[in-house]
């Protein structure tokens, strides 16, 4: 129901964009967001997008070279990085919840219900 694309290798400082398809009943989800996990660290929260209102949050270590954006006709939620970084390799996962989040737990991981596959994404320095 949800499917990550747009992984790959890419040098420091360039860019990359990540697409999300939802379909389903992940379609009326509240929120969509974005998490990765590196190698031998936690998942961690990357940025959301709430479906109403479209609402944006990011993390702090991503805020300013990061966009998250939405396609509502394709159901597609779509990450873009640039000015990557070597620290931003990780795999990418996009999620969907179905429960009324604010800015404090729409950044938790547990309060997703639905994960689509992750998608690698390696920067290079």
């Amino acid at each position: 129901q949800l499917q990550a694309f747009g992984g790959g290798l890419v040098q420091a400082g360039g860019s990359l964009r990540l697409s999300c398809a939802a379909s389903g009943r992940t379609f009326n989800s509240y929120a969509m967001g974005w998490f990765r996990q590196a190698p031998g660290k936690e998942r961690e929260f990357v940025g959301a997008l709430k479906w109403g209102g479209g609402t944006r949050y990011y993390a702090d270590s991503v805020k300013g070279r990061f966009t998250i954006s939405r396609d509502n006709v394709k159901s597609t939620v779509y990450l873009q990085m640039d000015s990557l970084k070597p620290e931003d390799t990780a795999v990418y996962y996009c999620a969907a919840s179905r429960s009324s989040l604010i800015a404090s737990t729409i950044r938790l991981f547990r309060m997703y219900d639905d994960w689509g596959p992750g998608t690698l994404v390696t920067v290079s320095s």
